[in-house]
């Protein structure tokens, strides 16, 4: 699945995306948990010290003028399930091995309803980046489609925070 699917389950929504990637289980895991490695797709910097649930971490947005977002790691559960938080939204990485030996990897995101739309554009944009390297569609056209399916849902869905720059992911 491509697409986000919006799940109203609690009290906030939660983008769910899901992945086949073609590397095995252990190699998806550093790309999504290496703060290194996650510079080539994550869209911000992370900062930690060691990845452990409770642990403080700092995500910056060095491509953009948006201040820093503390998060704090909530599940810590190596390779199988990491969740920590962006701001005051949790985001959480499932990975199953996939029976090809790839890996099933499952992006969730719990967040605000208004954030829906753009988050989801961009999270696609990220993705796109881990499976092949690069992002096909623009995140403009990614957020206009994701907000003709939100909005009747969730109401008003808002563009990109103050401070984003450009039109990547």
């Amino acid at each position: 699945m491509r697409e986000a699917t919006l799940l109203r389950e609690g009290a906030r929504p939660v983008l769910r995306f899901e992945r086949h990637l073609a590397r095995p289980v252990d190699e998806v895991w550093r790309a999504v948990t290496d703060p290194a490695e996650m510079r080539a797709w994550f869209p911000t910097r992370i900062e930690i010290a060691e990845w452990r649930a409770g642990a403080l971490l700092v995500h910056h947005f060095d491509d953009h003028d948006i201040d820093p977002l503390p998060g704090t790691v909530l599940e810590w559960d190596p390779p199988r399930r990491v969740r920590f938080t962006w701001g005051e939204d949790a985001i959480g990485f499932d990975l199953a091995p996939a029976p090809d030996g790839g890996t099933v990897f499952v992006l969730t995101e719990e967040l605000r309803a208004d954030h829906a739309a753009r988050n989801a554009a961009g999270w696609e944009a990220c993705l796109d980046n881990l499976e092949t390297g690069s992002a096909a569609d623009t995140w403009q056209a990614r957020f206009e489609h994701y907000v003709g399916a939100f909005e009747p849902v969730l109401g008003h869905q808002e563009g990109p925070p103050e401070g984003y720059r450009g039109d990547a992911g």
